[in-house]
């Protein structure tokens, strides 16, 4: 057996009655693609305009590039690792072989508000976008809440039927919003004789010095968090060594490249002051740019893009939620697998009433807030993680089915990236982010204190891997 593949049987949940099943194996690398890009790009529809509102047009540039930077310290890193620990549960089950178990823990419970609190904010845009067009025919003041819950409720049980259906609608969905990105630009920037963009008058200097490019940050991350949930796929790719690498990478770029676009059309047709707190600045900058092709074709774009993103999530938590229960760290029972669908069924229906509550009675920025800080405290763990794995398990000691390179250059600069941007959350948002601190301290302690005990240490360290280097 290769050592960068886990068979199904080493990774089994508990199916009904005792019955051994594991998740089925029926990915490729365009699904990793999907599944990353989908949950993401959402955010270059919505929410990446509110680091315009706190630094200006140039500051979310800024912000923007040095996100990219993050992220793609984020996607290397996890390429190498989860191409090795080929398993659900992602950073979690990372963590859990080369950290220790409480690290796993948090980092499992990170993984699961971070994506769960972005399906909320998916729902709720969504919600938004209905009544938008609604209104747009004459029907205003419509009632967001059916279409929020009717939105999760489809997708849930969509994820329930079955992980190829999911990502193949996943996919499908993430290249038409992908695609229409790409014709916006072309056709404000290139193809229309007069262009409306303005950016010669719609520029401005930094309005709030170089303290607006550090609070822009906060924000910045919106263009490309979630791109780490292709990890949550691994255990059910047929070739974890190819597919989680290329599909993670493939999907960095395409991001990279789709909010530079983004940021380009937008801020040439809308002023910074009202791009800053735009709901949805996509379908804005379609609707401004004079062609009702382009308003069709980007309405449904952002529709589709909530709609991928709000579907990866739910299969991401779900993988997370699922391998703790399989491990112990939490009740056993979120560990089964559908007898016939082969998915974790109950993790996934557990988590939908605690998204259904946060996108119904919860607003957007402090669901977005959410989220980041969530996915923030995750990309905190990775250079540790990834230091720690190439000292224990040095190159040429496993197969590995990817090598990032300059190691440990982009672990530094993910922790230096992590600092600065826990610092533009705390100018704007300092009340919740020593509350969201605090939960997961007095979590920790439950699970140190009580849940601990019921972890099976041995059967936990599934990975066929030689001893650690020094032990």
């Amino acid at each position: 057996m290769s050592n960068t593949d886990i068979t199904s049987a080493e990774m089994d949940g508990m199916g009904p009655k005792g019955t051994k099943l594991g998740l089925a194996r029926v990915l490729g690398p365009a699904h990793i693609w999907g599944l990353g890009v989908g949950i993401v790009l959402v955010g270059e529809y919505m929410g990446w305009n509110f680091a315009v509102g706190k630094g200006g047009a140039y500051a979310a540039l800024l912000a923007c590039w040095f996100a990219g930077i993050l992220y793609s310290c984020v996607a290397m890193i996890d390429s190498e690792v989860t191409s090795t620990v080929a398993a659900a549960g992602g950073q979690y089950t990372q963590a859990k072989h080369i950290v220790g178990p409480l690290m796993a823990f948090n980092v499992g419970l990170y993984l699961v508000f971070a994506y769960t609190m972005l399906e909320a904010a998916n729902a709720i845009t969504f919600g938004f976008l209905i009544d938008t067009v609604a209104g747009m025919t004459g029907h205003e003041g419509l009632d967001q809440r059916p279409f929020i819950i009717l939105s999760i409720m489809f997708l849930a049980w969509l994820n329930y039927r079955g992980v190829l259906a999911t990502l193949t609608f996943s996919l499908v969905i993430t290249a038409f919003a992908f695609c229409a990105i790409i014709a916006l630009f072309l056709s404000t920037a290139v193809f229309m004789s007069d262009s409306p963009l303005r950016h010669v008058e719609l520029m401005t200097d930094l309005p709030y010095g170089w303290l607006g490019v550090l609070a822009a940050m906060h924000f910045g991350l919106w263009y490309y968090l979630g791109i780490e949930g292709t990890c949550q796929a691994a255990e059910e790719v047929r070739s974890p060594a190819r597919a989680l690498p290329f599909g993670t990478l493939a999907g960095i770029m395409t991001l990279l490249i789709a909010a530079t676009l983004t940021w380009y059309v937008s801020v040439g047709l809308m002023p910074w002051e009202y791009l800053g707190q735009a709901g949805v600045p996509l379908f804005d900058a379609a609707r401004l740019s004079g062609s009702m092709t382009l308003m069709v074709l980007l309405g449904v774009g952002t529709m589709f893009a909530t709609l991928a993103s709000a579907n990866g999530c739910i299969n991401d938590a779900s993988r997370a939620w699922f391998a703790m229960g399989r491990d112990h760290y939490l009740p056993d029972w979120f560990g089964a697998v559908h007898p016939k669908f082969r998915t974790p069924y109950r993790s996934i229906i557990f988590l939908v009433p605690i998204a259904l509550v946060f996108a119904l009675g919860a607003p957007l920025d402090q669901v977005i807030t959410f989220s980041i800080l969530s996915g923030l405290l995750g990309y905190t763990f990775m250079p540790m993680n990834v230091i720690l794995f190439r000292r224990k398990w040095p190159l040429d000691t496993i197969k590995r089915g990817y090598e990032h390179p300059f190691h440990p250059i982009p672990a530094i600069i993910l922790l230096c990236l992590c600092g600065v941007t826990f610092f533009a959350v705390f100018l704007g948002y300092g009340s919740q982010l020593v509350a969201m601190l605090s939960f997961y301290i007095i979590v920790s302690l439950w699970f140190h204190f009580w849940r601990y005990r019921f972890v099976r240490r041995a059967a936990q360290f599934t990975m066929p891997w030689p001893r650690p280097r020094g032990y």
